[in-house]
């Protein structure tokens, strides 16, 4: 800025001092008057640095957003810019993996969902929204984009907040595939462990990478063994000849891999044979996974040599149990299934129906009633807790408590192994109230805000709960609002006066009350009728498959809608991609809890 300009005079008057600011001048002042002089010197010296400063912050911003600009043009990602879905820039990287010329205009004021197939735009619109509102940070979201020729690709799509000429915007970046030293070694590798066709693991490097998982401790929740086969291949053969055929299963391979979670495995076991390994939350989760297998492949046209083919594909199920033994047994358990869903004309999911007998289950149950007696008698159970997230961005510092059991080697022991003995046995009104207990003792030494624990039917039909629980709480001096009790909706809907009654009694104490693994069973708005709650729980089998899945997202919507009109809040059951949490967001749920929030840790080593 130009150095300010004072006029010294004499005699000050009004006309003087528009004549001498006319002429450039910033005040007239009088040498006689030294008070109004030092006042006017400071203000035009304040003025004059306030200027200067903010001229070189002008300067500053415009250089960084020159690099920046430079950066993006340059940068090896691809990158474009969005506001309100319309793209307003792209970089030359974007241009080039989506197949358009390198200019300017190419894409700019297009919408942005048209990159993108269909079936992922609630993915992407709920993320947008949750970006544009500074709640999404770092989640890399997998979506099948578009490029100019039609053709589809698989891309990992970051989303960041930004702003373009101080309006809002959402900047979208795929990551550039980084070159390694080891990029040979990887290659060859590659070539030795996985199909050229499919991508999937070979046969024999399935089989050895299967008996290495399975002799792996589980996290917890279930594994099972998929088999999948394409129903009636020898007649697609015959259409198609052998290089058609095998382009098919290249295709079908690709829409088995769009429900793929990190930690599943898959393979082609030879021929029109595939198989993969799940690691899910229950069974039920599992058979989910497999509906939305079979219905996406009935659903699809897979276009090969100019023609397009429908087909259909038949699931078969296993689970894997500790009694299910080796990888060999587990693989013909689900090939069976496979066979017996094929036998029914397929295009339809068949889980293995291995029943124990009345005797087998006896030994099971002599074996674990010892082991929950001495358990609880020796304080050997654990708490753990799994966080409960919030989509609003708020962090209210709730928890599901979950059971663990330690053996007398110190190995942990998953509920599954147990509570079913425990249930057969009349032990899980003692397993529960150890939980209680312990839950108490949590909540009085890490003050969380509040910590969901699960009731059994037992303690539902447990008349003298309430006195149990008010002694105790009580005593540890701990607020009843800490604590949630919840049920199952197929343990509410057997025993639904009861369950009412002890919800309004929970409730009248000051408890709260959730209902989880809401949706699973027939008419479950019949249990938000009728069961009053704080929170709703929605089962996650719902989860599986749910980002490309518009029917599952209009029902999940619809329970949404419910609880809301009834001022009671939703919880979605384990949730395991970025997908499925931008989709929670578009629905409207309010938290989310699984192990893509975080896996649960060890909270309580001890009660005494």
């Amino acid at each position: 800025p130009a150095v300010p300009v004072l006029v010294a005079r004499t005699g000050v008057d009004e006309a003087v001092i528009a004549e001498a600011m006319s002429e450039g001048a910033r005040d007239v002042v009088s040498l006689e008057h030294t008070n109004r002089l030092q006042s006017v010197v400071t203000r035009e010296l304040r003025a004059f640095r306030m200027e200067r400063a903010l001229n070189e912050t002008r300067a500053s911003a415009t250089e960084y957003k020159q690099q920046l600009q430079a950066f993006v043009e340059g940068s090896a990602d691809a990158i474009a810019q969005a506001q309100e879905g319309i793209i307003v820039d792209t970089n030359p990287a974007w241009l080039e993996l989506f197949g358009y010329p390198e200019s300017d205009e190419a894409l700019t004021g297009e919408p942005l969902m048209d990159l993108f197939e269909a079936d992922g735009h609630a993915v992407l619109k709920g993320a947008l929204v949750a970006c544009q509102q500074d709640k999404w940070t770092g989640h890399a979201l997998r979506l099948a984009a578009l490029g100019s020729d039609g053709s589809t690709m698989t891309v990992g799509l970051l989303l960041e907040r930004t702003e373009i000429d101080g309006e809002p915007a959402v900047r979208l970046s795929v990551p550039a595939r980084q070159e390694r030293e080891d990029e040979p070694v990887q290659q060859l590798e590659n070539v030795l462990q996985k199909d050229a066709t499919t991508g999937l693991y070979h046969r024999r490097y399935f089989l050895d990478r299967l008996e290495t998982r399975l002799a792996e401790q589980i996290r917890g929740g279930v594994r099972a063994l998929a088999y999948i086969t394409p129903d009636k291949f020898s007649e697609i053969v015959a259409e198609l000849g052998p290089i058609g055929s095998e382009e098919l299963l290249a295709q079908l391979a690709r829409q088995l891999v769009a429900f793929m979670q990190p930690t599943d495995l898959y393979g082609r076991l030879g021929g029109t044979m595939f198989a993969a390994l799940l690691e899910r939350g229950t069974p039920r989760d599992v058979e989910a996974w497999g509906e939305n297998a079979v219905n996406r492949i009935s659903a699809a046209l897979f276009e090969v040599a100019g023609k397009s083919i429908s087909i259909t594909a038949t699931v078969g199920i296993a689970i894997a149990r500790e009694e299910t033994g080796s990888v060999d047994r587990l693989l013909t358990a689900a090939m069976q299934a496979n066979n017996n869903g094929r036998g029914l004309g397929g295009n339809l999911v068949r889980l293995n129906e291995s029943v124990d007998t009345d005797t087998r289950i006896h030994a099971y149950d002599q074996i674990w009633v010892k082991h929950i007696k001495s358990a609880l008698m020796e304080n050997r159970f654990r708490l753990i807790h799994q966080p409960i997230a919030s989509l609003t961005g708020d962090d209210q510092g709730m928890y599901d408590i979950l059971l663990r059991m330690v053996d007398v080697k110190g190995k942990e022991v998953l509920p599954k192994e147990f509570l079913p003995a425990a249930e057969r046995n009349g032990l899980m009104k003692n397993v529960d109230r150890w939980v209680i207990g312990a839950a108490i003792v949590f909540c009085a030494k890490r003050t969380p805000q509040r910590v969901f624990v699960r009731l059994s039917k037992d303690s539902i039909k447990d008349e003298s709960l309430l006195e149990w629980l008010g002694s105790h709480i009580e005593h540890a001096r701990v607020k009843s609002g800490k604590l949630c009790f919840q049920v199952t909706e197929e343990d509410a809907r057997q025993l639904l006066k009861q369950t009412r009654d002890l919800a309004e009694s929970l409730q009248q104490a000051g408890f709260g009350f959730a209902v989880e693994h809401f949706g699973a069973g027939r008419d479950p708005t019949r249990i938000l009728d009728h069961i009053p709650m704080n929170f709703l729980k929605i089962d996650g089998s719902l989860m599986q498959g749910l980002s490309t899945n518009q029917a599952l997202q209009n029902k999940i919507r619809g329970y949404v809608e419910d609880a809301k009109a009834k001022n009671v809040q939703t919880i979605a059951e384990r949730v395991e991609d970025a997908n499925t949490m931008a989709v929670l967001w578009q629905v409207g749920v309010s938290f989310m809890q699984g192990y893509y929030v975080k896996e649960p840790d060890v909270v309580l080593q001890e009660t005494s």
